[in-house]
C-alpha cells in the first residue's frame, strides 16, 4: 500500500514538473521573434537598412525554421530529448542577446540564431507531450498552442512602449526576452542531472520502416501543416493591408489583429479539450478547414462582411495549429518517431508559409486588386480540407500508415 502510495506521488510529481517544463517552453516559442513587427521601423532607421532588407530580417526566422527543423530529431537522438531542449533554449537565449548587442552584422547572427533555437523547441515539444502525456496530447497541446500565443500577444503589445521608456531605444527592448529563456533554463536544469534515456542508436532497420519521410500518412500530416501554417502567416502579413484597401481606418485593423489573436487563443483551447475526448479527428480537422476557406473566400466575394471573415479565419487557424501539432503525437508510435514527424511537418511546412505571403503580394503587385490572391488562397483552403479527412484518420505511421 505504502509502495503504491509512494509510486501515484511520484508519478503526481513527475506530470506536474512535466507540464511545468511544457509551459516554460512554450512561453519562448514566438515572442522570440514577433516582437520585431512593431519595432522593425526604428530598427530599419537606426541600421540603416532597407524596406527589402528589413522583410528579409522578419522572414529570417521562418527560413531558419524550414532548414533546421529536420535537424532536431537527431539532436535529440543524440542527447537525449530532455538536453536537446535545455540546448535549445541556450540557443534562443543567446540569439535574442546577441541580436541586441551593438556589433555590425550581430542583428542578422542573432536573429538566425533565434529562428534555429525556435525550430528545434517547435520540433521537440510535440515530442515531450507524447512521452509525458500520451492520453492528454490534444489537451496539453491546445494548453500550450494558447500560452504560446497569449505571451506572443503581450510581447507585441507592450515591446514598442519598453523601447520608448529609455534612452537606449529597441535593442533592450527586444534583449529584455531573454529573461523567459533564462529562467526556463535555471527551472529546467535539474532534468540534466540524469543521464537521459531516450537517445542513442536505435535499431536500423526500424528507423527505416518508421521514417515519415517514406509514409503516405507522414506526408499527409506534412501537407496538412503547411498548408494550414499558409493560412495563418497569409493572415499575419496582409489582413490590415486588405482591410485598409477597404476604407477600414489603421487603428481599426490593430484591433482586428488582436481579435484575431484573441478568438484564435480561445480556439485552440476549446480545440484542445474537443480532441481530447473524440478519437476521430476528421470533423474537428475539417471544421477548421472549411473555416478558413470561408474566411478567405467571404474577403474575395463580400469585404463588407470583414468582421465575420476575420471570425471565420481566426476560429479556423486557432483550430487548425492545435489539430497540426496534436497529429505528430496522434500519428506516431513513441515520442522518437514523433520528433521525426514533427520535423519533417515543420520544415516543409514553415517552407510554404515564408513563401505564402510573398507570393499573394506579389499577385496583389501584379493585378492591384485582393480578389485573385484571396481566391488562390481559398482554393488551397479546399485542398487543405481533402489533406485534413486524410491525416485525421485514426492510424500511426508504420502500422496502418
Amino acid at each position: 500500500m505504502l509502495t503504491n502510495a509512494s509510486s501515484a506521488t511520484g508519478l503526481r510529481a513527475r506530470l506536474g514538473f512535466g507540464f511545468v517544463g511544457v509551459v516554460l517552453i512554450a512561453v519562448n516559442l514566438r515572442v522570440g521573434f514577433v516582437t520585431v513587427g512593431p519595432l522593425l521601423e526604428e530598427i530599419s532607421r537606426d541600421l540603416g537598412i532597407s524596406a527589402g532588407q528589413a522583410g528579409l530580417l522578419t522572414g529570417l526566422p521562418l527560413a531558419m525554421f524550414a532548414l533546421f527543423s529536420p535537424v532536431a530529431p537527431s539532436l535529440a537522438a543524440r542527447t537525449g530529448l530532455d538536453r536537446a531542449l535545455w540546448l535549445s533554449l541556450l540557443l534562443l537565449a543567446a540569439g535574442i542577446l546577441g541580436r541586441s548587442t551593438p556589433v555590425p552584422g550581430a542583428v542578422w547572427i542573432g536573429t538566425a540564431v533565434v529562428g534555429i533555437g525556435i525550430a528545434f523547441l517547435n520540433v521537440l515539444l510535440p515530442s515531450l507531450v507524447k512521452r509525458e502525456f500520451p492520453l492528454r496530447v490534444s489537451q496539453v497541446t491546445g494548453v500550450y498552442t494558447s500560452i504560446q500565443g497569449a505571451v506572443a500577444a503581450a510581447g507585441s503589445a507592450v515591446v514598442v512602449p519598453i523601447a520608448h521608456g529609455g534612452p537606449a531605444g529597441w535593442r533592450p527592448a527586444l534583449a529584455v526576452w531573454a529573461v523567459l529563456a533564462v529562467a526556463a533554463l535555471v527551472i529546467l536544469s535539474p532534468w540534466l542531472r540524469k543521464k537521459s534515456s531516450d537517445g542513442g542508436a536505435h535499431d536500423p532497420q526500424d528507423v527505416r520502416y518508421r521514417s515519415p519521410w517514406r509514409s503516405a500518412l507522414g506526408w499527409q500530416v506534412t501537407l496538412f501543416m503547411g498548408l494550414q501554417s499558409m493560412a495563418f502567416y497569409v493572415f499575419m502579413a496582409w489582413l490590415p493591408s486588405i482591410e485598409r484597401s477597404h476604407g477600414v481606418p489603421a487603428t481599426v485593423a490593430g484591433t482586428h489583429m488582436a481579435l484575431f489573436l484573441l478568438i484564435g487563443m480561445t480556439a485552440s483551447l476549446g480545440t484542445g479539450a474537443l480532441m481530447h475526448r473524440v478519437r476521430d479527428q476528421r470533423p474537428v480537422a475539417l471544421s477548421g478547414s472549411l473555416l478558413a476557406l470561408g474566411a478567405f473566400a467571404g474577403l474575395a466575394a463580400a469585404p463588407q462582411l470583414m468582421l465575420l471573415w476575420i471570425v471565420c479565419g481566426s476560429l479556423g487557424c486557432g483550430s487548425l495549429i492545435v489539430v497540426a501539432l496534436s497529429l505528430f503525437s496522434l500519428r506516431s508510435g513513441d515520442h522518437r518517431q514523433a520528433a521525426a514527424l514533427s520535423g519533417m511537418a515543420q520544415s516543409v511546412g514553415y517552407a510554404l508559409a515564408a513563401l505564402a505571403p510573398a507570393v499573394v503580394g506579389a499577385l496583389y503587385d501584379a493585378g492591384g486588386r485582393w480578389e485573385a490572391p484571396l481566391l488562390l488562397m481559398a482554393g488551397l483552403m479546399a485542398v487543405l480540407c481533402v489533406f485534413a479527412v486524410l491525416a485525421g484518420r485514426d492510424r500511426v505511421i508504420g502500422q496502418n500508415g
